[in-house]
């Protein structure tokens, strides 16, 4: 099963200075993803699922401990090459759509393949098939403005996902939307897992979105309490 892990994490910790101490916000923390796994972090707030998420997309580095994002160590890549892992392999969905206002929904989920050597043809094609992916084919001239939060967040979700990257971190992806549109972007997300086996690893204290999960890893004071797989999680 090792053998096979996208992600390792081995020891970690992350520390912040606090005054004239510290806050350890995960402590000696160690856990694996597979490829196309569909996983929550889950805790109260303060419990370390942010720090985790953000240490996995490279956006943060460890104190302590060792974590491996295919094949790479985290600690010992350049901001450039953080920034290459990040273009090409992972897609961030925030609980904030982060939208471009100025740009339409076609402009805004293009232009995260601005920076990859693509044609103006292919960036087309990707963004056309995201966009379908998520049911918004026909709004493609719209402004955010125009949107439902439930679109936006679909838009967001298209964005993250065009350049077809290998994991998927989810920062409460639900929290600004209704449980009807919850629903709706938890089932689309689901979908794009299964058919392009895609890691989705969300950080949440949702209960809708703890439905949908193949495995919840429960986390206190950036500790793992439980790990388990759920045996019948929502379609």
């Amino acid at each position: 099963m090792e053998n096979h892990s996208i992600i390792k994490i081995e020891n970690l910790v992350k520390s912040f200075p606090v005054g004239k101490g510290e806050f350890i916000a995960l402590d000696n923390l160690s856990l694996g993803f597979q490829k196309g796994e569909f996983a929550g972090l889950v805790g109260p707030s303060g419990s370390g699922k942010t720090t985790l998420l953000n240490i996995i997309g490279s956006l943060d580095t460890p104190s302590q401990g060792k974590v491996m994002v295919l094949d790479k160590s985290v600690s010992e890549l350049t901001n450039r090459q953080s920034a290459q892992l990040r273009n090409k392999h992972i897609g961030f969905i925030f609980q904030t759509f982060n939208l471009l206002p100025v740009y339409n929904v076609f402009e805004n989920v293009e232009f995260a393949l601005l920076l990859q050597k693509m044609s103006a043809t292919e960036r087309r094609k990707a963004v056309m098939d995201a966009l379908e992916w998520v049911g918004l084919t026909e709004k493609v001239k719209s402004r955010p403005s125009m949107l439902s939060g439930g679109e936006c967040q679909r838009v967001a979700i298209a964005r993250s996902m065009v350049k077809r990257p290998e994991i998927v971190l989810a920062d409460e992806p639900t929290a600004n939307l209704d449980s009807r549109n919850s629903h709706n972007i938890l089932q689309t997300m689901k979908n794009l897992n299964r058919e392009l086996k895609t890691t989705f690893i969300f950080a949440t204290h949702d209960e809708k979105v703890m439905q949908y999960l193949d495995r919840i890893i429960s986390l206190e004071d950036g500790k793992v309490l439980k790990d388990e797989i759920v045996t019948d999680p929502k379609n």
